[in-house]
């Protein structure tokens, strides 16, 4: 049953925590420049200087996280539809938090609500194109 959890549940449990942390709760207006925050400034070979913040870092993992979940979409099984149905819920969730809450009116949510959507969009493409050919074979 674990495995019917949509993985992207992670990054958006991370940034609701975050966003619950800042003085203020879910009426701070503090979020978008904490997750603009720099870690860590490279130094580039051009000269530039690549600065990587805590926002950075959260959608590049997502997107790792979307890259696996995309794997997942491509089986069949009876978890399938299950995860396909959680996404769902999850997006909306996400969906819900961005209009409705200060905290979550940044890019960085708005990039991973984004990979959320992609992923119920895959899940159910993947699902019934391969649903179709399994009919059509038999």
């Amino acid at each position: 049953m674990l495995a019917a959890l949509p993985l992207l549940i992670l990054p958006v449990v991370v940034y609701n925590l975050y966003a619950l942390a800042l003085p203020g709760g879910l009426r701070s207006v503090e979020a978008q420049a904490r997750l603009q925050g720099p870690i860590v400034t490279v130094p580039m070979a051009s000269g530039g200087q690549w600065i990587v913040s805590w926002g950075d870092l959260l959608v590049f993992a997502s997107l790792v996280i979307l890259f696996v979940e995309l794997l997942k979409s491509t089986t069949s099984r009876q978890t399938a539809i299950i995860n396909h149905s959680l996404s769902m819920l999850l997006f909306i969730a996400c969906l819900v938090e961005f209009l409705l809450f200060r905290p979550f009116a940044t890019s960085a949510f708005f990039l991973l609500s984004a990979m959320v959507l992609l992923d119920v969009l895959a899940g159910f493409i993947v699902t019934i194109a391969s649903t179709r050919r399994e009919i059509d074979l038999r």
